[in-house]
Formats: structure tokens, sequence, C-alpha cells
């Protein structure tokens, strides 16, 4: 929504002075009750009237205070307007909306563009597309992406609408509570066909574009499960991040013998036969898809649940692999 003075009313919040909350002050509700970061606390004491109790921004005659004690049965609302500085230029590159509201954009990424604009690759980017989308409609949002994927992985990706959004999903990620589920195409089959892979990850020291496991990695920790096996020399598998480091997927199966089909950064070095070879020559890039997302709105607290069919290109591999292990 649009104030009368042209700002965009980002997101309104409210909360009620409990009993058991009888003399906190109103720094402590805005920050554990409200889950506002600091850096927004900061924004929004510069604005006018963004923090009132009872509707008002004064108490017995001074400006409200972020130190004032508070009464149980006082109401405490926050406005928060919308940033509307971005940097990132309007493009009519197609987007594939799964789900929008007020505060959050689900996509479902297509396989070779780049999420976000970087020094490589100026435009022609997924948020390049979200920000023509959205200035189309009228609505000067800036983009903030709120989970990650590669250029070359399809799938599922939150983008947030306001900070307030972005720092309430973020906080998801760092305690993950956001549940991410893929479905990857790799070479053999894991033993056991379904288990944990527990192995710390860091960058290659001699190649810093790329991950390692390494003793002295972040913990990382990936679930999977062998979905269908194709004859013993590829498989599709169903994996879970439990944490989320770059990579990850692409790292721990390759780590347990089991890299991801046209990766190719982690694949190199596997022999495969001519069948697999033939399967895999149309395959343009690594074969992982984001295929399903669980989190709690940012916003209301409500359960949110997507997936995301496994796009073209990946159905036509799996056919490919079907046909040959029949051969």
């Amino acid at each position: 929504m649009t104030e009368p003075n042209g700002r965009k009313l980002a997101a309104e919040l409210e909360y009620v002075v409990s009993e058991g909350d009888e003399g906190i002050q109103l720094r402590a509700v805005l920050r554990s009750r409200l889950n506002l970061s600091r850096r927004l606390l900061t924004r929004l004491k510069t604005m006018e009237a963004a923090i009132t109790v009872n509707g008002l921004t004064e108490r017995s005659g001074r400006p409200l205070s972020v130190r004032e004690r508070l009464h149980a049965g006082d109401v405490v609302h926050v406005r928060i307007e919308e940033e509307t500085v971005e940097s990132i230029l309007p493009e009519p590159i197609p987007i594939d909306i799964v789900y929008e509201d007020d505060d959050i954009l689900v996509l479902n990424k297509p396989a070779g563009i780049v999420v976000h604009p970087t020094k490589g690759y100026p435009g022609g980017t997924l948020a390049n597309g979200v920000v023509h989308y959205w200035r189309a409609k009228g609505e000067l949002t800036r983009f903030r992406p709120a989970n990650r994927l590669d250029q070359e992985t399809s799938g599922l990706l939150i983008v947030a609408k306001h900070g307030h959004a972005h720092h309430q999903l973020a906080d998801q990620m760092q305690t993950d509570d956001i549940w991410k589920g893929y479905e990857a195409f790799v070479y053999g089959v894991p033993s056991p066909q379904e288990g944990t892979i527990r192995a710390p990850i860091d960058r290659d020291k001699t190649e810093p574009h790329l991950r390692v496991v390494t003793e002295d990695g972040y913990d990382s920790i990936t679930h999977y499960r062998v979905l269908e096996a194709y004859g013993e020399e590829a498989s599709l598998v169903s994996c879970r991040l439990e944490t989320g480091r770059t990579h990850q997927i692409r790292v721990h199966m390759k780590h347990i013998g089991c890299p991801l089909l046209g990766d190719k950064f982690y694949f190199g070095g596997q022999a495969v036969s001519p069948w697999l070879a033939g399967a895999l020559q149309p395959l343009t890039r690594h074969a992982l898809h984001a295929a399903e997302l669980r989190f709690k709105h940012p916003m209301t607290g409500e359960p949110m649940h997507f997936t995301a069919p496994l796009p073209d290109d990946l159905l036509a591999l799996r056919e490919r692999l079907l046909h040959g292990r029949q051969q």
C-alpha cells in the first residue's frame, strides 16, 4: 500500500503488552517480541510516527523513548516504510510465480539464470525480471532473496518483499527452520540407499571457487534417500539440507562417490558406460532441482509448503536413463 506522502508501507506490526510483561522496556518489545533487527530499529527511530504506544509518539509530555517502561494493556504499533532505493534495472525477463502476497514472493527458478546481478552478470538475472514485474504493477519493492540457488540449479526461491520479512526469514535460515528438499540425478547408487552425510565443507585452498570436504571446515549435514535406481550406474536421489553451505549437495554426493550428473566442477574423472554417456549428452547443466520448501510465513507464522515438479530437461534425462537401463 502507498501512503499519502508517496512512500510504500511495507508492513504494520502490533503487540499488546501482557500482564507478564508489566514494566518491560519498549526496546525489549521491539527486539524480542516483534523481533525487529537492530538495523531496522535504528532506521525506524529516524522516521516520523513509525513507533507509537497507544497511538501516541510521546509519553508524559516528552518524545517516546525506547527505554520507556510499558504497562499491561499498552498497544505498541510499528509502521515499516519500504526502502525504495534499488540499483537493479528492470528487464522484461519471464518469471514463474508460485505464490505472492504483500510480504513474500515464491518463484520457480529455471536453470541457467543467475539470481542476482554480479560483476560477471550485471544484467539478465532473475532479479532484473522480478524488479520489472513489480515496477509494472506500480510496486517499488526491493529484491531480497531469502535463499540461494546456483545458476544451473532450478527450483524454488523465496524473495522477501520488505526488510522485516527478510530478517524473519534470515532468522529461520540461521536456525535451519526452513526445510529445503532437492532432487538430484547422481552417478552410481548410494549405499546405504538412505542415510545422512555429516562432512565439514570449506573453500578449496587451490581453487577458491570450489568447495571440498575438509576436517577444519564448517559443519555440514545432508540427508538423502534413493528414489529410483537406473541399474548400478545412476540414480535419482532426494536430498534434504540441514545446513546450507555453498555447493553442499554437490560436494557431499561427490564425497560418497556419487557426484551429480552433468556437474562440470565435481563430476570429472568418472568412467561412464556408452549408454550413460548417451543419456548425458543432451544435458547442459548439473542435474539438481530445488523441489520443496517448508517454512513459517515471516509475518503470520503460518506454515507454508511449496513444491515444484522436475523441469522438462530433467524429466527428459529421467526418460533416457529409464530407457537405457532397459536395453
